[in-house]
């Protein structure tokens, strides 16, 4: 089969497409026939040594596909069901084994590429508005990338919700694109500080919750557009880690709280991912929840995916099709 192997860590040039047997499943696995698989920052951090993993290493870890063979053991699945998987190493394929705990099943007018664009961001998006900071009606919340995958599906949930969402992006282009997706303020941060926008459009009072998937380049601004007491979610670092912090500066800026959250431990349980995939998924099966799946690229030009990614050439998410 082909697949995409990480012999040494370095820029995308390291993705190289290679020739791999079919993996067989073992107990409690299913292999998949991999139709789409999601492009996450995730693997761009893989692939740079952020995160650490054995090498040779085939990144990815989100895919829609078939089931295409039981392990021993497996209950609840059959060959043909339409699946899809997050949080499972090995994604960039044509095949892949996924434990079946780590398994859903994909409603039938949901695409496979709707659900690779569905599970990671959407479920990272229900977690941050759902549990991470509970949103409710009237609330006020600061989404950094508006038009990144994530940006988009929490812009629609928040607005869902009934909280009011004001978005940073880079473009008039992506500013529209947020404020479709239910955004009352796009705030385009190449022309204006988005603190002081923040400040300017919550009349001084700033908002209850950050929502930042940025990092070293807007956390401090981030703080400083929180109420007293609000939170900042800071669950990426698209422009590189935030530097040492001395937590006494939350005290100074209003008994902030931080959180460094990530999608594993909310769904750490099987009740929790049916919960959170449920509704991602079924939202999407309704035309509640607009997925952006424009950027389509063969599995053999991985490497320029994560070359659009990282210079956010890309709006929604980024796929690639065996």
């Amino acid at each position: 089969m082909n697949a995409i192997q990480i012999r040494t860590t370095g820029g995308p040039e390291v993705l190289q497409l290679a020739d791999l047997p079919i993996p067989i499943p073992g107990p409690g696995q299913v292999l998949i026939r991999v139709e789409a698989i999601g492009v996450n920052f995730i693997e761009i951090y893989f692939r740079k040594g952020l995160y650490k993993a054995t090498l040779p290493l085939t990144p990815g870890s989100e895919a829609a596909g078939t089931v295409e063979e039981l392990g021993p053991g497996v209950a609840g699945f059959a060959a043909g069901d339409a699946v899809a998987s997050v949080g499972i190493l090995g994604s960039y394929a044509e095949y892949a084994l996924v434990p079946a705990s780590q398994l859903v099943k994909v409603p039938a007018s949901v695409t496979p590429e709707q659900a690779a664009a569905a599970m990671l961001q959407g479920m990272t998006a229900h977690y941050l508005a759902t549990s991470t900071f509970p949103l409710k009606a009237g609330d006020t919340a600061l989404v950094h990338a508006g038009a990144g995958g994530v940006g988009l599906l929490l812009t629609q949930i928040a607005s869902r919700i009934g909280a009011r969402v004001i978005t940073t992006v880079s473009t008039k282009e992506k500013a529209e694109l947020a404020l479709e997706a239910g955004a009352s303020d796009a705030i385009l941060y190449t022309e204006k500080d988005f603190e002081t926008e923040t400040k300017r459009l919550t009349g001084g009072k700033g908002v209850d919750v950050v929502y930042d998937s940025v990092g070293k380049t807007t956390f401090e601004g981030s703080l400083n557009c929180l109420r007293p007491r609000g939170l900042l979610a800071l669950f990426g670092a698209s422009s590189g880690p935030v530097p040492p912090f001395d937590l006494i500066q939350l005290s100074g800026k209003g008994s902030l709280f931080i959180t460094r959250p990530t999608l594993w431990h909310y769904v750490a349980t099987r009740a929790e991912l049916e919960w959170r995939s449920g509704d991602v998924l079924g939202w999407a099966a309704k035309g509640e929840l607009k997925l952006r799946t424009e950027f389509m690229y063969p599995l053999a030009e991985a490497a320029q995916a994560h070359t659009d990614l990282e210079a956010r050439k890309t709006t929604g998410k980024i796929l690639l099709e065996p």
